[in-house]
């Protein structure tokens, strides 16, 4: 390929929109282009990355034995109110209507029509296991599309969907996508953690999220060390602290505390750290007035609320509702009934473990500007009716498999495995006969990749000051041959040509740089595309057989005979 006859378009400042690393250099690069809030044209330079991440997708899935189709982009309403996702679905899922005044909706995901396929296709358990899968556009109608094509409203996803005779066979099927999910993102050249996660939405028993790391990640994922247990913060269980609860040693005491209404500003009025206190957190669910006490550094995770029983269909409580409930204002309740009397309302007491293992500590008073302290469980207020983890884990708190310490990290989702069950084979009818004749429900299971967030992803894990530093199998090109005057030279266009041939006959996906543009604005070019490996021919060079080459992340260029240049990038490359 001669850049030529190639199409790029870079620029040397991103727009003002663009806020993170990967959209600021999609922008400059020319990978993308902005039709409208969300909505991107993939430029030819994106589009080479794009093929290159689907190409791995395609051969891992294909060498798992999932089988490719294609499912269309607009779907009929009817599908979707049999499964109840119609009503169910908020205003992301963008819904249309036909001439005829049909409603469709333009596909945010695929569940509905591949229970479909199966219902009508798979008929006897001799069918079964079976996985099918494809890569096609979607589009949610994001409230607040942001970050480039990290949150898009249209994008590229491959879906698979996996059809068995039982739960048994449904967790073999899974894990042949979760271990094909591990070498995709293997061969991709990214740095990334499987993670166990909440099902969500989506439904049913089993989920994991595949993260590639990086600072800019919206989640953050909490990982052992140690060992390989990793989980979604959401998810990761804060194991209860190891030793009993100590025994008081001080007196409860009122403390008058005006206007302090926050755990940081009572700590900073009494000089006590934000360990030594409880914060309360207020709900109302369908068993009543949830009062929840933490730790006042801990944050509450309102997914572990919302598994529950005594949380169902929560919500956070209004201030008048606080105040009908506690009998005082939000900013000084708590467990501890006010002048030993019990709270005006029934209320339900939830700690979180290391806040029921807590002794002398300082809380709301539940009596407006004052808080106590040595407060204890037991002794100045009834145990807590529950006690769960409700909190997220933290730096430094015990890993649940016993192996050491957690760390915490930020991460991009870029996949998402689940085993959902019957959930929608159920609601469409999918359903098979088994070795008896007998007629029974398939088991299904989901797995997900976003195609271009995985180049997104990709970028804000793989850049520095000059631009992207793109992981070879993902990159546009492999190599790039700088000829520096090859419009002037006779010798340098030559040489480069025959470079150019040479490597391609070897396999290598190499362009040649033949624009006539000075070496500065040449190696900017190349630098910001990002790609992997530069080889610059010059008159000066040639006069003495040698070439330049450069590695993208190395910080200085080495001379290479030129009949050595093909060889040595092949070795690279090895």
């Amino acid at each position: 390929m001669k850049l030529s006859q190639f199409f790029i378009s870079t620029t040397k400042e991103a727009p003002a929109e663009a806020e993170i690393v990967s959209h600021q250099l999609m922008m400059r690069s020319g990978m993308i282009k902005k039709l409208g809030a969300g909505i991107y044209t993939w430029m030819p330079l994106g589009v080479r990355v794009l093929r290159k991440v689907e190409q791995v997708v395609r051969e891992e899935m294909n060498a798992a034995g999932a089988i490719e189709l294609l499912m269309p982009v607009v779907q009929p309403a009817e599908l979707w109110q049999e499964s109840g996702r119609w009503e169910k679905m908020g205003p992301e899922m963008m819904r249309v209507k036909d001439r005829h005044e049909r409603d469709f909706i333009v596909q945010p995901t695929s569940e509905e029509v591949i229970t479909d396929i199966a219902r009508q296709e798979l008929r006897s358990w001799r069918q079964l296991p079976i996985n099918f899968y494809h890569i096609q556009t979607k589009f949610r109608d994001e409230r607040r599309p942001r970050f480039g094509v990290m949150r898009s409203r249209e994008f590229i996803m491959k879906d698979a969907y996996s059809f068995d005779v039982d739960k048994d066979s449904l967790m073999k099927s899974y894990q042949a996508m979760y271990d094909a999910y591990s070498r995709i993102f293997s061969r991709l050249g990214l740095e990334f953690r499987a993670v166990n996660a909440d099902t969500g939405n989506i439904g049913g028993f089993a989920s994991h999220e595949f993260q590639v790391l990086a600072e800019s990640g919206e989640d953050v994922i909490a990982y052992c060390p140690d060992s390989d247990y990793a989980a979604n913060v959401e998810m990761a269980e804060a194991l209860a602290p190891a030793t009993a609860r100590p025994a008081p040693t001080q007196a409860l005491t009122l403390v008058h505390t005006p206007d302090k209404k926050t755990c940081e500003d009572v700590g900073e009025f009494l000089k006590q750290p934000l360990p030594a206190q409880l914060k309360a957190m207020m709900y109302v669910s369908d068993a009543g007035f949830v009062l929840c006490m933490l730790r006042a550094d801990h944050m509450v995770n309102e997914i572990k609320l919302g598994k529950l029983p005594q949380l169902a269909n929560f919500r956070p409580a209004t201030p008048e509702e606080i105040e009908a409930h506690l009998g005082v204002e939000p900013g000084y309740c708590g467990p501890v009934p006010r002048h030993g009397k019990a709270h005006p309302g029934k209320v339900l007491v939830v700690a979180d473990r290391t806040a029921a293992a807590m002794a002398d500590f300082i809380c709301g008073a539940n009596e407006s500007g004052y808080h106590v302290t040595g407060a204890n469980w037991g002794r100045d207020c009834a145990e807590p009716d529950v006690v769960a983890d409700i909190r997220n884990v933290v730096e430094g708190d015990p890993s649940p498999d016993g192996k050491g310490a957690l760390k915490l990290r930020r991460g991009i989702e870029v996949g998402h495995v689940f085993a959902l069950g019957q959930r929608y084979s159920a609601a469409l009818g999918a359903r098979f006969l088994d070795k008896d004749q007998k007629e029974q429900v398939m088991e299904m299971g989901c797995y997900g990749i976003g195609v271009t967030r995985v180049v997104a992803a990709a970028i804000e894990q793989n850049h520095d000051a000059k631009g992207i530093a793109w992981p070879v199998p993902m990159a546009p090109f492999t190599v790039a041959i700088a000829a520096v005057g090859y419009d002037r030279s006779a010798e340098v266009k030559a040489a480069a040509d025959k470079l150019h041939d040479e490597l391609a006959v070897a396999g290598i996906d190499v362009v040649l740089d033949d624009r006539g543009e000075r070496p500065g604005v040449m190696f900017a070019d190349l630098e910001l595309i990002g790609i992997p490996h530069r080889i610059t021919v010059g008159d000066r060079g040639l006069k003495e057989g040698m070439v330049e080459y450069q590695a993208r992340r190395a910080e200085a260029a080495s001379k290479i005979a030129l009949a050595d240049i093909v060889a040595h990038v092949r070795g690279a490359l090895a």
